[in-house]
């Protein structure tokens, strides 16, 4: 009768324990990762819950031009953004008194307000005054006043009016000075808005200096 062959060979035993050892240097590799893994989540986490680490810009926020921004109005979450333009004046085109808590930051940072009070309104009873435009005009030409934030409640209408009307200063076409104002306000452009721009008289401003114009070849 044959006998079975009993136990393992050293060739079977060898190669069990390289099984062995490569499943404990998987186990501990996946160990590392989920620990890394771990780690990375919670300094997300303490960067996500800590405010001071955000920085939220305002609605509709853009760089119109060198040292000139324009956004919706800003509030209180986005104050630690605008620390980091290191703003020098602010042009508000609302009417309304300007919040106290804006007006403390304003203060508390060395920021000077232009308040250029323009109704908001919807079509057919929109007046845009020429006059005021131009007064906020002069104010975002002259470059001691950079960097300078243009806003009003959305950075829609008001603020895409004086960036327009900037526009044509700068020499732009009408049809790249629609698209720019469109590109913000969206389904809610206004044709009326856009006469206003077509028909805005640069003449008496054409004097002033536009150095600081991104279209100036470095």
């Amino acid at each position: 009768m044959k006998l079975e062959k009993i136990g393992r060979s050293e060739e079977e035993e060898e190669e069990e324990d390289k099984e062995t050892k490569k499943g404990e240097e998987e186990a501990e590799e996946d160990e590392e990762e989920e620990s890394e893994h771990r780690y990375g989540a919670g300094f997300l986490d303490s960067v996500v819950d800590g405010e001071e680490e955000l920085f939220v810009p305002p609605l509709n926020f853009s760089v119109v031009d060198h040292g000139v921004f324009r956004s919706g109005f800003p509030d209180t979450a986005n104050f630690s953004f605008l620390e980091t333009l290191k703003l020098s004046s602010i042009i508000c085109l609302c009417p309304e008194s300007y919040p106290e808590a804006n007006t403390e930051f304003l203060r508390s940072h060395g920021i000077k307000l232009f308040q250029f009070g323009i109704e908001g309104g919807k079509e057919p009873f929109v007046n845009i005054p020429e006059d005021t435009i131009r007064e906020a005009l002069k104010v975002v030409l002259d470059v001691r006043n950079h960097p300078l934030l243009i806003h009003c409640k959305r950075g829609k209408h008001r603020t895409g009016c004086l960036v327009g009307c900037l526009r044509k200063l700068q020499k732009w076409c009408l049809s790249s000075v629609f698209d720019e104002y469109q590109r913000f306000a969206a389904a809610k452009a206004r044709v009326s808005d856009q006469r206003f721009m077509e028909r805005f008289d640069t003449s008496s401003l054409k004097h002033l200096p536009t150095s600081f114009s991104c279209s100036k070849k470095s």
